[in-house]
């Protein structure tokens, strides 16, 4: 998960304490703020206690979360992943799919493919609108997103003026954001196409500055040939300056507690209880002020329903004493579907050789050991991508309604990798291929729709006319084996059905809605009918962002922390 950011400023200089056992923590300490995930927040008059159930972000296999190329190698299946997998997929063919969750400082921050993309100022108006507070639109939040970032140059030292509006991006943020850090052979091609087809797949200077839509150079969370994750901009310095903090990780949250009635006359939630693993003495810890959940579209409905919080029918169902009854949580899952497709090329400068971990990869790796430069020291999954929408008068959205939640917000999206990228297909063991992956970023479906269905082969067959621009005539030789027969909608959705996946973006299981009755949290993020208890992470998100969504739960944390300050009385940053 992404973490609550630094809530609380202007702080002694003094070294936080962190500790791996829970029976280590002081005996009978209460704190301010507990905050559930590996976040931190702290001010010198306020404790903060942060438990994270996952391990350091350090030690052993760290290479695997700190070289930005071996990100897809981070998850799933280690010991940075909560190696969570679905149910069987009726319409995947029955195919049982991993489904990796950051179990580490940092969270999937640490794990994820670091890719920055803001998203459209549309999805933040329309949370906005439904969070009936216009201080999450999108004008109210870019003084935030500025604070969040720091553009850096990227690591091989190119000129990077051209590649990015400037005036867009933050200079002085703790997360570090870079354009590409090494070019690939496919980079020209891609520019080439967007003035070939300029109708279709127009060029945007910097898809970062709310207007999404058209083709940019991909922004990374990568400073220098390092990743920059909510664990290495926010947590790590806050640990070597703030003697008011206490980080406790490899102990999970088992559940909130009520401990009596607010003077609202609302249950009031201010003890947590964690343990270290499930057979463990468990033990608890006090907030005088808030809980804040922070703990993912996973983990945060996941601690809710254990302390009683959610359907009360389906908790008596499991034995669990329904403390309050709130029918949404655990439910509304919403993620982006992706499907790659490639061709192969004959091209002598792809990535492939490094994919495939032999002796090119050896060398790499020595490369970036020794210099800290080379393709390991840049994200290998794209340089560029695009946004796109259905054209108004198409045959999908004369059918179906237009889930987007404006006209600037896009339907898909189209990445473009310089190698054989998949994260469902076996990696052949020779030839050169170029990879589009496609995502339905306004999915509909919690589960199945035909919307998203539809939305996927006309996602393809896009796809499919970008590489039929002339520019990739001296390129590509063919489709790659898998996808020769996706050259109909029926043969596109059969292929669909053999390696269409997750791109791992869960959204919505805790939603907060303005409406009374309806959601888990309200427009400031309070647990709704209860006392205590906040929530900041992508759970509570009532949309899912129309693009990679780890910039805007940045940026909606960082707003978060003013709400709670000015909630306590505390001076605020900004807040609009």
């Amino acid at each position: 998960m992404l973490s609550l950011l630094v809530a609380f400023s202007f702080v002694n200089a003094a070294f936080a304490a962190v500790y791996t056992d829970p029976s280590d923590l002081p005996a009978g300490k209460s704190y301010d703020f507990i905050v559930v995930g590996a976040g931190t927040a702290g001010n010198q008059a306020h404790s903060v206690l942060v438990i994270e159930a996952g391990r350091s972000n350090t030690g052993f296999d760290s290479d695997l979360i700190t070289i930005p190329f071996l990100g897809p190698n981070a998850s799933p299946f280690t010991t940075f992943d909560w190696n969570y997998t679905t149910e069987a997929q009726e319409a995947l063919q029955d195919q049982t799919i991993a489904y990796p969750r950051g179990y580490v400082l940092g969270g999937s921050s640490s794990t994820n493919y670091m890719v920055y993309t803001r998203g459209s100022s549309d999805d933040y108006d329309k949370f906005a609108e439904l969070a009936g507070d216009d201080g999450w639109n999108w004008d109210n939040l870019f003084p935030y997103a500025l604070k969040n970032e720091r553009h850096v140059p990227p690591n091989d030292g190119h000129d990077d003026r051209e590649q990015y509006i400037p005036e867009l991006h933050g200079v002085d943020g703790p997360l570090l954001t870079s354009v590409y850090g090494w070019p690939g052979d496919v980079d020209d091609v891609v520019l080439a196409t967007t003035e070939e087809l300029s109708d279709e797949f127009p060029w945007n200077p910097d898809y970062n500055s709310g207007n999404m839509l058209g083709v940019s150079w991909m922004h990374s969370t990568i400073g220098g040939p390092f990743r920059s994750s909510s664990a290495t901009a926010y947590l790590e310095p806050a640990l070597k300056k703030r003697s008011n903090l206490d980080l406790l990780y490899n102990a999970q949250v088992t559940r909130i507690i009520r401990t009596g009635t607010s003077h609202d006359g609302l249950p009031l939630f201010n003890q947590v209880e964690f343990a270290r693993n499930s057979s463990a003495p468990r033990y608890i810890a006090k907030a005088k002020r808030e809980i804040i959940l922070s703990a993912g579209a996973i983990g945060t409905p996941q601690i809710l329903l254990l302390s009683g919080i959610g359907p009360a029918e389906e908790l008596a169902q499991v034995g669990i004493d329904s403390i309050l009854d709130l029918p949404e949580v655990g439910k509304n899952l919403v993620d982006h579907p992706l499907l790659p497709i490639q061709w192969s090329t004959n091209g002598n400068n792809t990535l492939d050789p490094i994919i495939r971990q032999g002796p090119a990869f050896n060398a790499a790796l020595d490369e970036y050991h020794q210099n800290k430069s080379g393709p390991l020291a840049a994200n290998g999954v794209s340089n560029h991508m695009g946004f796109f929408r259905f054209p108004e008068d198409s045959d999908i959205l004369a059918e179906f309604d237009d889930p987007t939640s404006g006209p600037g917000a896009p339907h898909f999206e189209h990445a473009f990798a310089n190698g054989f990228f998949t994260t469902s297909q076996q990696i052949p063991t020779s030839g050169s291929y170029f990879s589009m992956i496609n995502v339905i970023v306004t999915p509909t479906s919690r589960g199945e729709h035909d919307y998203d269905v539809r939305a996927m082969i006309e996602s393809v067959q896009s796809a499919q006319r970008f590489t039929a621009a002339s520019a990739w005539s001296d390129l590509i030789t063919g489709p790659y084996i898998d996808s020769v027969n996706a050259t109909s909608p029926e043969g596109i959705q059969e292929y669909m059905s053999l390696w269409a996946t997750t791109i791992k973006h869960p959204f919505c299981t805790a939603r907060l809605s303005s409406v009374e009755g309806q959601g888990v949290a309200d427009g400031q993020l309070l647990l709704k009918n209860a006392a205590g208890v906040r929530i900041v992470d992508a759970s509570v998100f009532p949309i899912i962002p129309a693009g990679h969504p780890q910039a805007m739960i940045y940026i909606v944390a960082e707003r978060a922390a003013d709400v709670i300050k000015e909630a306590h009385g505390l001076p605020v940053w900004y807040l609009n």
